[in-house]
């Protein structure tokens, strides 16, 4: 996108917000925290969907998804949600050149053009940070925590960024500009692999300027190329990428290598129609768009891949008393492909929704000031309370009326600070803002009444640290509920196998199963006596809880039918199915379904115990789910795509993806537990890095809070 283009959006809302008619509410999902009954209730008189891209297209080759590689829609959604672009910020984006780019549409040169410029702020953030950590601490203690693979990175990244620094400085002696696009080339710079030609390319017939000004920045574009497998090193990470170059395009069609440490997919996105999935009452589909329908309601065909059709046929559904959805941009079969279709779709759009809104009288009598009030009472998020449950876990309290009144057992939301909000701590590398990156928080419990959501945080480094800091009436952003509730059923024996902070996950779900007349025996892992909380919560979530902790002496159980255990969470359930713990009153053999939540390392243990040692004291074909906490940013619901995760049929043999935000509660034997733990680490550097700066701000922070 053109700096032009940017500046003249920033233009266009500052004039709206000007408007003492207009409000933004931001952290709000449509389709979790507020619905159109909802919207309706409120007393809203019209819906205008008007949500961008959906999901973006998958690699479907060898290596798909092996760490480096990433959806140009995940690496831009990045720059923008956590301002990982920044000097001052905390957000945690790994990048390593080379690389490429697939795809030939503008989102391709936008990911090329900004990774190169993020390159150059990553790596001499990384190098400021270093070395006042080093001069703190030493050089040692910096490294200490990291891998193999990561000191080599390591090295790649100062190296870099001691180079950058060398070439400003004789620039500046020479009195020139420094020579930074031939450091970059040099380094394997950023190539675009397309399957037809540049003429070709959608983002050439669309804004050939652009084209031009990424290829002045270094930027290569390799005409008729498609990958056919990623290739990795001996750690599992990128090293290079195969192609084959279709015949009639250079030559004949041939296999073709390019080296890269990061492959971006800008292979174009599907329509957000996740609503349709949701709430089909309202809105339906016509193929891979929404459905439209007339002013009477009925349903009809708008004209296909037509930026000007005759009519502007922009009318999604109708409610009883004569409310309109309308739909606009890549959702519309008219209108799909780009943003200037989707602001041209506005355009013709709105004197149709100015006409159906002049037939009937406004809903509510309040005045805009009032509504608005009224709508931030019940949307806006604000910290309630901050409890330190264990030395290394914090419950966060956030009350949220709606969000809260939206939950169901195994949803969960996204936690951020505002970053005007957000302290900011002056040392002598540079500024720091701490501003966390979005959290994925399961719902511990939520209090509809008084509109309060329970959180709790396990303290990994990072962002996650951030959280014991918020205050006592701070807004927040609260996103959702998100992911979908896990199912519940009525008169079952459910085996529930929680790990960590997996159990907080578990306490809402173990109730409502108790809710429904199921019988519930819950194993509730730990790796030390001192991690234990919310004791009365899991035993209310449970017929029969066997508590096991690594480190003795284990718990001691408060009620005579619960047991323990000293040893990890599988030993336990062989133990206790052996009837070594003392007599057994729920069966394994009885269970029905099997809950495992935790980390990826203790769900694929007992994923592979189901298959051996605790094969026997199961019951054939019980339903067996995980909790699945791939890596995740928007929590949109298949949007960003960082949260892809490889499902592997084990009776056919066959590959697909599930975008663990839409629905975390997966199939324990199709997930692949290798591509998980593989994933989890794509930032893996970055994060510890960035867990000893935040610990080195914080003395800082201190003191300038007791200042204050």
């Amino acid at each position: 996108m053109s700096r032009s283009t940017t500046a003249s959006w920033k233009l266009a809302r500052l004039l709206l917000e000007r408007r003492n008619q207009f409000a933004l509410f931001g952290g709000v999902r449509f389709g979790g925290t507020i619905t159109v009954e909802d919207a309706l209730e409120l007393g809203f008189d019209h819906v205008a969907l008007a949500m961008g891209a959906g999901k973006p297209t998958v690699l479907d080759i060898p290596n798909g998804l092996a760490r480096g590689v990433r959806a140009a829609s995940d690496f831009l959604m990045a720059l923008q949600l956590t301002g990982a672009a920044k000097v001052d910020s905390i957000a945690n984006m790994q990048l390593r050149l080379p690389v490429v780019v697939i795809g030939g549409g503008l989102t391709a040169i936008d990911t090329a053009t900004e990774s190169l410029a993020y390159y150059l702020v990553q790596v001499e953030k990384f190098l400021a940070r270093y070395e006042a950590l080093a001069a703190e601490a030493g050089e040692d203690a910096v490294r200490e925590k990291w891998d193999d693979q990561e000191r080599e990175i390591a090295e790649e990244f100062l190296a870099h960024a001691r180079a950058v620094r060398g070439e400003r400085a004789l620039a500046a002696r020479e009195g020139r500009d420094p020579r930074i696009v031939e450091l970059l080339r040099h380094w394997g710079g950023v190539t675009i692999a397309y399957r037809r030609r540049l003429i070709d390319s959608p983002s050439y017939t669309l804004n050939h300027e652009e084209v031009e000004k990424a290829l002045e920045e270094g930027i290569v574009f390799a005409e008729g190329l498609s990958p056919v497998a990623v290739d990795v090193d001996n750690y599992g990470a990128v090293r290079g990428i195969r192609l084959t170059r279709q015949s009639g395009l250079g030559g004949e069609s041939a296999e073709h290598w390019l080296p890269a440490h990061t492959v971006f997919v800008a292979a174009g996105t599907q329509p957000n129609t996740v609503l349709a999935r949701e709430h089909p009452a309202h809105f339906a589909l016509d193929g891979k768009y929404f459905q439209a329908c007339d002013e009477d309601g009925r349903p009809l065909k708008p004209q296909h891949a037509i930026s000007k059709p005759e009519r502007s046929e922009v009318l999604l559904s109708r409610s009883a008393d004569g409310r309109f959805v309308s739909f606009f941009g890549d959702q519309h079969p008219s209108y799909f492909g780009n943003v200037v279709k989707a602001l041209g779709s506005a355009r013709q759009g709105f004197p149709v929704v100015s006409r159906v809104l002049a037939k009937r009288a406004p809903t509510s009598p309040a005045s805009a000031a009032s509504f608005f009030a009224a709508l931030a009472t019940q949307l806006l998020a604000t910290v309630h309370r901050v409890e330190r449950l264990t030395p290394t876990i914090v419950e966060v309290v956030v009350k949220a009326p709606l969000a809260a009144r939206k939950f169901r057992p195994g949803q969960f939301y996204r936690l951020q600070n505002f970053e005007t909000l957000s302290p900011a701590v002056k040392n002598a590398a540079s500024a720091t803002r701490l501003q966390m990156e979005g959290l994925a928080m399961t719902g511990a419990w939520v209090d509809r009444d008084q509109g309060l959501v329970s959180t709790i945080v396990l303290e990994m480094g990072g962002s996650s640290d951030l959280c014991a800091m918020l205050k006592t009436g701070e807004p927040v952003i609260l996103m959702g509920p998100t992911g979908s509730p896990t199912h519940v059923a009525p008169n079952e024996t459910v085996i529930l196998a929680g790990g960590g902070l997996g159990n907080a996950v578990l306490f809402s779900i173990g109730e409502a199963f108790r809710a429904k007349s199921s019988r519930v025996l819950y194993f509730a892992g730990y790796k030390k006596v001192i991690d234990r909380y919310k004791t009365a919560e899991i035993e209310n979530a449970a017929d029969v809880v066997v508590w096991c902790c690594d480190e003795e002496p284990g718990f001691a159980p408060q009620r005579p039918q619960d047991r323990r255990f000293v040893g990890n969470i599988v030993q336990a359930m062989d133990a206790y199915a052996q009837g070594r713990l003392g007599p057994v009153s729920i069966r394994m053999e009885d269970a029905d379904r099997l809950i495992a939540i935790g980390s990826d390392r203790m769900m694929a243990a007992v994923a592979r115990a189901r298959h051996d040692v605790l094969k026997a004291h199961l019951k054939p074909g019980h339903a067996a789910i995980g909790s699945i906490n791939s890596p995740m940013q928007c929590m949109l619901k298949e949007i960003c795509a960082q949260c892809l995760q490889p499902h592997h049929d084990p009776h056919t043999g066959r590959t697909g993806y599930v975008f663990s935000c839409f629905n975390q509660d997966q199939d324990l034997d199709r997930v692949d537990f290798g591509a998980l733990s593989e994933r989890l680490r794509q930032n893996s550097l970055q994060e510890k890095i960035t867990a000893q700066w935040i610990r080195h701000c914080m003395p800082e922070l201190r003191k300038q809070r007791h200042l204050v």
